[in-house]
């Protein structure tokens, strides 16, 4: 049997972090915690160390192609394939940002979003048969969040929603965003007046394209879902989250270890309570 990998994106604090702690101490197999520094991701290596918990480093900023490739290519040539992915890194501007809301839309989307299908890109081919993909979305990427205007919103929704929507289509979601956002007429075109927002949105329906993907491949159980990890008390979050960093890699790692030929949850969304949530006719739950 060959050694059993996970690997979790921006790793090295926060949830990414505790999704690397809950991993060492339940997944069978070795855990690679990546972060963009290779200082703080050792470091990081190191706290668990200090708990009796091993983890691997492996470099990866999800905004650089060739720090992608490598990664690729390591796992690859180390161990042939791998069967967990977490995509947890992500980006986001605090409320009192002073940059200008364009420049914050292509930063974000390009990172939150583009960043993420690129490790996905990259990844997905060497994924072994059962593998799981959990990616970190947030009560920011339900479907109902994106409200800007109407009717031009509801034909926003009903895009994303569409159960036939392709990837090419969602890129193209993503990029109409960026531009309206230069242009200073995105809520008139229906968007939200978040970027986060939007740039979690797509990854959340990204997950539901990829997992028609998955049910079409010839490896077996493949199964990709999304999820609410709950607001949490993280630099992301200034620390107003009521919740811990181990209450918010709940879902996460539980997404990361479902059993094998497992029939549901498939290309769903999830609240930080394991609940699955209607993501494109149905609402939140409360926004803790």
């Amino acid at each position: 049997m060959a050694t059993r990998i996970a690997v979790v994106t921006g790793g090295n604090k926060g949830i990414g972090f505790g999704i690397v702690r809950e991993l060492c101490g339940n997944f069978d197999g070795k855990v690679y915690l990546t972060a963009r520094d290779e200082g703080r991701g050792r470091a990081a290596i190191e706290e668990l160390s200090k708990v009796g918990l091993s983890a691997h480093f492996h470099q990866l900023d999800v905004d650089d192609a060739e720090s992608i490739a490598n990664l690729a290519d390591y796992i690859k040539k180390t161990y042939g394939g791998f069967d967990v992915l977490v995509n947890n890194a992500a980006i986001a501007y605090k409320n009192a940002a002073t940059e200008p809301f364009a420049e914050q839309a292509e930063n974000t989307i390009r990172v939150n979003y583009f960043g993420t299908l690129a490790v996905c890109h990259a990844l997905f081919p060497l994924l072994r048969p059962h593998a799981r993909v959990a990616t970190v979305s947030s009560s920011c990427g339900h479907l109902s969040r994106i409200n800007g205007s109407e009717p031009q919103a509801t034909a926003l929704r009903n895009k994303f929603g569409s159960p036939t929507l392709t990837e090419q289509e969602l890129g193209d979601l993503m990029n109409q965003f960026i531009i309206k956002a230069k242009e200073g007429t995105w809520k008139e075109a229906g968007w939200p007046n978040s970027t986060y927002v939007v740039s979690k949105v797509g990854v959340s329906a990204l997950t539901r394209i990829q997992q028609r993907a998955f049910d079409a491949d010839q490896r077996p159980d493949m199964v990709v879902n999304s999820c609410h990890p709950g607001y949490v008390d993280t630099d992301m979050t200034s620390h107003r989250g009521p919740m811990t960093i181990k209450q918010g890699a709940v879902c996460p790692s539980y997404l990361a270890m479902l059993p094998p030929d497992i029939k549901e949850p498939r290309g769903a969304y999830l609240w930080h309570d394991k609940q699955v949530v209607d993501w494109v006719n149905g609402s939140t739950p409360s926004i803790v």
